[in-house]
């Protein structure tokens, strides 16, 4: 049986300054068990980036799921090893591992 999943991908905005937008399309559709990768891309004029992903399912409140430094902060932290992040100068990828079922939500990444 083929169960696939929806995962949606929103963003946070900090202030005029500092900016972050999803890449490419917002909707992604996935079999369990394959891999996806959201993407989001980022301006600062601060070298202290630090990212951030959350994961919301209807009705909730948004969940914490990783954070990442960019720049001259490198730190990472995740709650969860199926979830991992990519980072550069100007973009974030929020990788997801083995997906299921229970991963159809709305993320959002946040600077």
């Amino acid at each position: 049986l083929c169960t696939t999943l929806i995962l949606c991908l929103m963003f946070a905005d900090v202030t005029a300054v500092d900016k972050i937008e999803p890449n490419k399309g917002t909707s992604i559709i996935k079999t369990e068990g394959e891999s996806v990768k959201l993407s989001c891309s980022y301006d600062s004029d601060s070298e202290y980036v630090r990212l951030y992903w959350y994961r919301q399912y209807p009705n909730g409140d948004p969940q914490y799921l990783l954070r990442e430094g960019a720049r001259s902060n490198s730190v990472k932290h995740s709650s969860d090893p199926r979830f991992q992040s990519s980072t550069s100068r100007i973009s974030t990828e929020l990788i997801i591992s083995s997906v299921s079922v229970s991963d159809s939500a709305l993320y959002y990444c946040a600077l």
